[in-house]
C-alpha cells in the first residue's frame, strides 16, 4: 500500500487521492477554505499550500524538494513523498493568506452568528499573525437578501466559492455567481433569480465564515450554548441524519449529519425546518376526557381502558390505527397494549401522506415525496405482533370501521398538519375513540379520550426509511408539559389494564423485547464529529 509522510506522520492510502484527502483521513489538520469533499477542486484560497518533497525517478527515486509551494487540495499523493505544512516557508504562506483575508473583514465577531464555529476565527488563532498591519479604510460590502431563507453578508465573504459551486454542481440551479474583480469581487445572485431551491440553506452549512446565514436562526442563540443531539429526519421517508441543536428545552436548528450511506452531506430545507411544529403554541399538553378538558393521566387512562373493555364485552373489536409518524417502539408498545386487552384487536397503519413525486438533483440528493418517516417500520412491527395477514392498510381500516365490526378505536396522529379527512371523521362517528395526538384537529373534538403525545425530537426511537434501513435516534428535549411519548402511553395502558407492571419507557430495552432485526440491524448514531468549542467561561 502506498505511503506518504505528512509532518513526520506516515499515512497509508488507497487509490488516487490528494494530499489533503489523505491528511483528513488520518486526522491531520491542513488548513483549507475552498476545498469540500462534495465539490470540484479549485485551489483558490491558497492557505493549504505546503512544501512537498517527491521521489525523482530520474535520480534513483531520491527525495527532491519541489521548488515552489503546492496546494495540498489539488496535488496528488505520491508514494514515498514527504509533506511539510509546519515548515518556515509553509507557515509564512499561512500567515500571509490569513493577513490578506482579514484586510477587509469586519471585526464583528461578537454579533456574528458564525462565531464559535467559524474557520476564519480558528485559523486566525492557529495560523495568523498576532496583530494587523493594515491601517487603511476597509472596503464595505452590502448585506444582501439572496433568498427566502438566506442572507449574504458580503463584507464577511472570503471568496472560497463553495456556495457558487454548490448551486452549480449539487442542485444544478446556478442561482449564485461571482461578480466584480480584485477587492470589489463579491458573491451575488443573477438578476431576478433568488436562491430558492429545495436545498438552499446547505450553502450556510458549507460557508466557512459568517457570510451566508440562515434567516431563521439569525440572532437566536450563540452556538456554544447549544447541545447537538444526533437525530433522524422525522418528516419524510428519506431517513436523513441530522444534528438537533437545542438549549433549555427548545430546538433552535437542524443541521445535516454526514452519513455517506443516506444523505451524504446535505438535508433539504423541508427537513431542516421540520421541528417547528414541536413548539407550536397550540400543542396538546393535557389529557382530556369527554366533559373534562383537563383530566389527569390516571383518569384518562382509566377511561380509555374501560372503553376498550366494554367494547370487548359487547362482542366487538378494538382497532388500533398506528400513525407512520411514530417510532417502531411506539408501534410495538401500543399494539401490544391493545392486543392485551382484546386478543383479536385489529391493527392498521395510518394514512401515509404523499406530496408530488421524488425529485433527484444533479448531485445525487433526492427529496422524497413520501412525507412519513416510518411507514415501513410501523408495518413491520404490527406484522410482528399480529401476523402479516392481520395488518390492515388505511383504506382497509376505514372499511372495517364502516362494517360495524369495530366498537372502539385507538387513533394516533402526530402529523405536522391538520390530517383527519372528512371520510375518517365520518367513520369515527359511532365507535368509542381514544386519540393520541400532538396538535388539535377536528378529530380532537370528536374523541372520547385525548392523550397528548410527543413529537420525535422529544423521545428516543427507531425509524425505517424508504430503503428499509433501520436507524435509531436519541431524545433531544423533554416532552412539553404533561405530554408523553406514545411508547410510554402504551406501557401505561398495559399497566392500567392490569396485564403488566408499571414501567418507564426505555428505547433500548424495548428494542430488545422486539428482538429480531431490532437487535441486529439497527444503525446507531455515530459519535459527534465536531471538535469541542474553544470557549472558556470565567467569572467577572
Amino acid at each position: 500500500m502506498p505511503t506518504i509522510t505528512i509532518d513526520g506522520q506516515a499515512c497509508r492510502f488507497q487509490g488516487k487521492k490528494t494530499i489533503l484527502q489523505v491528511a483528513l483521513e488520518n486526522g491531520i489538520e491542513i488548513p483549507h477554505y475552498c476545498y469540500h469533499d462534495a465539490l470540484s477542486v479549485v485551489a483558490s484560497c491558497r492557505i493549504c499550500l505546503a512544501e512537498v518533497a517527491q521521489p525523482n525517478p530520474r535520480n534513483d527515486n531520491k527525495l527532491e524538494l519541489v521548488p515552489k509551494l503546492l496546494p495540498a487540495c489539488q496535488t496528488p499523493a505520491a508514494d514515498g513523498a514527504e509533506v511539510y505544512t509546519t515548515s518556515e516557508k509553509s507557515q509564512a504562506n499561512q500567515k500571509a493568506v490569513m493577513e490578506y483575508l482579514l484586510i477587509n473583514h469586519p471585526l464583528d465577531c461578537p454579533v456574528c452568528d458564525q462565531a464559535g464555529e467559524c474557520h476564519l476565527q480558528d485559523y486566525s488563532y492557529r495560523y495568523g499573525r498576532g496583530h494587523s498591519r493594515f491601517e487603511e479604510t476597509k472596503i464595505k460590502q452590502p448585506k444582501k437578501d439572496v433568498g427566502p431563507n438566506v442572507y449574504l453578508y458580503s463584507d464577511r465573504c472570503i471568496m472560497c466559492t463553495r456556495c457558487v459551486r454548490f448551486t452549480r454542481e449539487v442542485t444544478g440551479t446556478s442561482e449564485l455567481c461571482v461578480t466584480g474583480r480584485g477587492n470589489t469581487e463579491e458573491i451575488d445572485v443573477f438578476p431576478g433569480k433568488a436562491l430558492d431551491n429545495e436545498l438552499s440553506v446547505n450553502v450556510c452549512d458549507i460557508c466557512p465564515v459568517g457570510a451566508l446565514l440562515d434567516k431563521n436562526f439569525l440572532f437566536e442563540r450563540r452556538v456554544w450554548e447549544l447541545t447537538g443531539t444526533p437525530g433522524i429526519d422525522g418528516l419524510t421517508s428519506s431517513g436523513d441524519n441530522v444534528w438537533i441543536d437545542h438549549a433549555d428545552g427548545r430546538v433552535y436548528r437542524f443541521r445535516p449529519r454526514v452519513n455517506m450511506d443516506v444523505n451524504t452531506w446535505w438535508i433539504s430545507d423541508e427537513i431542516r425546518y421540520a421541528w417547528r411544529h414541536a413548539h407550536d403554541e397550540n400543542r396538546l399538553t393535557w389529557p382530556a376526557v369527554k366533559g373534562n378538558e383537563k383530566a389527569d393521566w390516571n383518569e384518562a387512562l382509566a377511561a380509555a381502558v374501560e372503553g376498550f373493555k366494554k367494547t370487548v364485552e359487547q362482542g366487538k373489536r378494538v382497532l388500533a390505527m398506528i400513525s407512520p409518524m411514530l417510532t417502531c417502539e411506539d408501534a410495538f408498545t401500543l399494539a401490544t397494549a391493545v392486543r392485551a386487552i382484546d386478543g383479536q384487536a385489529l391493527l392498521a397503519v395510518g394514512p401515509v401522506p404523499i406530496d408530488g413525486e421524488d425529485k433527484t438533483f444533479p448531485g445525487g440528493y433526492t427529496v422524497r415525496a413520501e412525507k412519513a418517516p416510518n411507514a415501513r417500520g410501523v408495518k413491520r412491527v404490527l406484522e410482528q405482533v399480529a401476523g402479516a395477514a392481520n395488518v390492515l392498510d388505511y383504506p382497509g381500516a376505514l372499511g372495517q370501521i364502516g362494517s360495524g365490526n369495530v366498537g372502539a378505536a385507538l387513533i394516533t396522529g402526530n402529523y405536522p398538519t391538520d390530517w383527519p379527512t372528512d371520510v375518517l371523521l365520518g367513520a369515527m362517528a359511532d365507535p368509542f375513540v381514544v386519540l393520541i395526538d400532538t396538535l388539535p384537529t377536528k378529530l380532537t373534538e370528536r374523541a372520547d379520550v385525548v392523550l397528548p403525545g410527543a413529537v420525535w425530537v422529544e423521545k428516543a426511537g427507531t425509524f425505517e426509511n424508504y430503503r428499509n434501513r433501520l436507524q435509531c435516534f436519541e431524545r433531544a428535549i423533554r416532552p412539553v408539559e404533561f405530554a408523553r411519548a406514545e411508547a410510554q402511553i402504551g406501557l401505561d395502558l398495559q399497566a392500567g389494564a392490569g396485564v403488566a407492571e408499571p414501567q418507564r419507557y426505555d428505547a433500548e430495552q424495548t428494542r430488545a423485547a422486539m428482538g429480531g432485526v431490532f437487535t441486529s440491524d439497527v444503525h446507531q448514531p455515530t459519535a459527534d464529529e465536531r471538535p469541542p468549542m474553544p470557549v472558556e467561561y470565567v467569572e467577572l
